[in-house]
């Protein structure tokens, strides 16, 4: 490692921040791959920047390298990852090629969190001359990385809670009318959200009433979400549903108990749809275990989820503690009544000190209303 005086830092942290926004790029691409930006610097001038595109494609360093428009030898490289090591990649490692370049630094901002490979690329960097620095802009270079972290840690999917609501929290009338209380822009964008993960998920009760297609119409997103619905007795199978009906040119995945009808199973398996037994889970407003329904999820290699609702799907997941993240649609209506629907059912907390806080939310106008984001 290598001491860095204090404008070094600053220049550093600039630097660092730009190869931050421009891994931003790849997102809704590149999973189950992490974001990666990278910068490369020669005599105070940028000469080359790229981002992982695609998963399968050239990381970002590679991308940065083919860009450059000067010589890389002497070069300081910022890269928000530490850089790949030789192993079973899909491309080659990254670490060889800053070594053949004779790049002269590599800055890092977080190290890679798989802990089998956790430490490799800085130790080869090292062995081979080139000097390194870990932890700049650590704290943001994390959190773009955190779906990946929780995937290849804890075994798990990213988790994003999505509603849309009125300024009094209500996501339906005392009728269960809901049509609509989001605007056009609203939903527009809640389509692009949809195009960055691998499902989205629904309970039965949200599938029969709202006979959702749950696609996105809007990105221009390649990835198409596996829809997944939370049915314990599969009542879907008595529905006609648009899910359903398009199982077969849109993936469907059912979840429910052990004493569902085998004659419902076979019905919606007829369709295209396939239907996952779950364990129950330990009281809570749905039935199912949501951590046994995250674990399928990311056996089937899903890093990011959208959970749609309705209210007592969202507040199953909350109870669990299983949330990560929320997009929060606010509306300028006012909808009122005890009788009405709240955004998040189950069970909530019984004190206020006991309430989970956003980190870093972040408020954004859209269309008439608001866009409300952040992390548990």
């Amino acid at each position: 490692m290598i001491p860095e005086t204090s404008r070094e830092q600053a220049s550093d942290e600039a630097y660092m921040r730009l190869a931050l926004r421009i891994a931003q790029r790849g997102l809704g691409r590149v999973e189950p791959n992490p974001m990666v930006g990278c910068v490369i610097v020669r005599d105070g001038h940028i000469i080359g920047q790229g981002f992982h595109r695609r998963f399968g494609g050239r990381h970002a360093e590679i991308n940065a390298m083919r860009a450059c428009t000067a010589d890389i030898a002497g070069a300081t490289v910022y890269v928000t990852l530490e850089p790949c090591c030789p192993g079973e990649k899909k491309t080659p490692p990254c670490v060889e090629a800053l070594i053949a370049a004779r790049v002269r630094r590599v800055i890092i901002g977080a190290i890679d969190p798989n802990p089998q490979v956790a430490g490799g690329g800085v130790r080869m960097l090292e062995e081979a001359g080139i000097a390194t620095r870990v932890g700049i802009c650590e704290g943001d270079a994390q959190d773009l990385i955190a779906p990946f972290t929780k995937w290849i840690t804890r075994k798990r999917p990213w988790v994003i809670a999505k509603w849309a609501q009125s300024v009094d929290g209500r996501i339906a009338t005392r009728t269960r009318d809901s049509k609509w209380i989001s605007d056009e822009i609203m939903r527009a964008d809640a389509h692009r959200v949809r195009g960055r993960v691998d499902a989205i998920i629904i309970g039965a009760e949200t599938a029969i009433a709202d006979d959702p297609m749950l696609t996105n119409r809007v990105s221009r997103s390649r990835r198409v979400a596996t829809r997944v619905v939370i049915d314990p007795t599969l009542r879907c199978a008595t529905k006609s549903l648009q899910l359903r009906a398009t199982a077969r040119q849109t993936p469907t995945l059912i979840y429910h108990a052990a004493d569902a009808e085998p004659s419902r199973v076979s019905a919606i398996e007829s369709d295209g749809c396939v239907a996952r037994l779950v364990p129950n889970n330990k009281g809570g407003s749905v039935r199912l275990s949501v951590d046994a329904i995250l674990a399928d999820l990311a056996e089937r290699g899903f890093t990011n989820v959208l959970v749609e609702g309705g209210a007592s799907t969202t507040g199953a997941f909350f109870d669990a503690g299983a949330v990560d993240e929320i997009n929060c649609y606010i509306a300028p209506k006012l909808i009122g009544g005890a009788e009405s629907l709240s955004a998040i059912g189950g069970a909530g907390v019984g004190a206020v000190a006991d309430a989970p806080n956003l980190r870093n939310p972040r408020w954004r106008r859209l269309g008439e209303g608001w866009l409300l984001t952040g992390r548990i």
